[in-house]
């Protein structure tokens, strides 16, 4: 039985790659940090199952307790903050975390434990305003906010070690994928929360941007699938994950709002003051390379994704009221 060492669980990628790998039969040990959980919701219905640990990515020496007491042959580095304006807030810790936060678990693996494989969440972010579209492993990194250069520190941070130590580390260059477990400050899912509070009378209007903004929106559980599948090469390798698709915040509402009989257009209210003060031009990915050396394509459209949100906020509301 392998084992894998997951920190940011109870995330929503973390909780569906738990889910994932005790598919696979693996033992799933999870990091719960006390300082900054995001609650147990998301992995309520496999808790039993998996082996959780409290640690921080701040505290080096809980990290090394965990590593040393289950040895894991996987570690999935997911956590972190992950909302790029509050890193305008917060630079430090957003540094600390996700970019220092990595330093540690390479630091403690690279004398003692250089069998383990790690894999690193990486974003689309760490591209900025792209001059070259499609943006590929290739294209220049160059971020324009406090997260997306703490993800692109730790991209390179995994190449200067795969490189000085020889070591199994990847890093998956993730575009915007999302899910029923999407936190509330994202645009899909304030979108089909919304949607559903709108359905059972708790709001009336949903306000938004920038209508035409655009993004490559994927689904979270074809995501980690990718992130497994890079730990099961012959030879450490990093890959841009994303759909290929360019889809604008207007589609999100059509398809949420007609799902439920709904015209999005009286309920929806433009918010100037929610336009962010630079427009970034969208992000698209090509996993060609990730088709061609790892199998893998997405497999859930982007419809069906909104429509499962919806489903979700919609049966959760329900579960509420009773």
């Amino acid at each position: 039985m392998k084992t894998a060492f997951v920190t940011g669980i109870t995330g929503q990628d973390g909780s569906y790659l738990a889910e994932f790998l005790l598919k696979k039969s693996y033992k799933v040990v999870g990091l719960v940090s006390s300082d900054f959980s995001v609650g147990n919701q998301n992995i309520e219905e496999i808790k039993d199952q998996l082996i959780l640990e409290k640690g921080d990515l701040l505290n080096e020496d809980s990290l090394r307790t965990i590593i040393e007491k289950y040895q894991p042959s996987e570690i999935y580095n997911l956590a972190g903050l992950t909302f790029p304006p509050i890193s305008w807030k917060k630079p430090t810790l957003v540094m600390d975390i996700n970019t220092l936060g990595l330093a540690r678990i390479l630091e403690i693996i690279k004398d003692k434990y250089q069998s383990i494989k790690v894999y690193q969440a990486s974003s689309s972010k760490i591209f900025g305003n792209p001059k070259v579209y499609p943006q590929n492993e290739k294209t220049e990194i160059a971020p324009n906010d406090p997260y997306a250069v703490s993800k692109a520190a730790s991209h390179f941070l995994v190449q200067a070690y795969r490189r000085r130590f020889d070591l199994f580390l990847v890093s998956g260059i993730l575009f915007n994928h999302e899910s029923p477990r999407r936190g509330e400050e994202f645009v899909t899912r304030k979108i089909t929360l919304t949607v559903a509070k709108i359905k059972f009378g708790l709001e009336n209007k949903l306000s938004l941007g920038n209508l035409d903004a655009e993004q490559d929106w994927g689904y979270a559980p074809d995501y980690v699938e990718a992130m497994w599948l890079m730990l099961q090469q012959d030879k450490p390798e990093d890959f841009v994950i994303a759909t290929g698709e360019l889809h604008s915040v207007r589609d999100v509402c059509e398809i949420a709002f007609s799902y439920l009989g709904m015209d999005w257009k009286k309920y929806v209210k433009v918010d100037r003051q929610l336009f962010r003060k630079e427009e970034e031009k969208p992000l698209i990915g090509d996993f060609s390379l990730a088709a061609k050396t790892l199998g893998w394509k997405p497999k859930t459209p982007f419809k069906d994704m909104i429509v499962n949100m919806v489903q979700s906020d919609v049966e959760n509301l329900k579960r509420s009221e009773k």
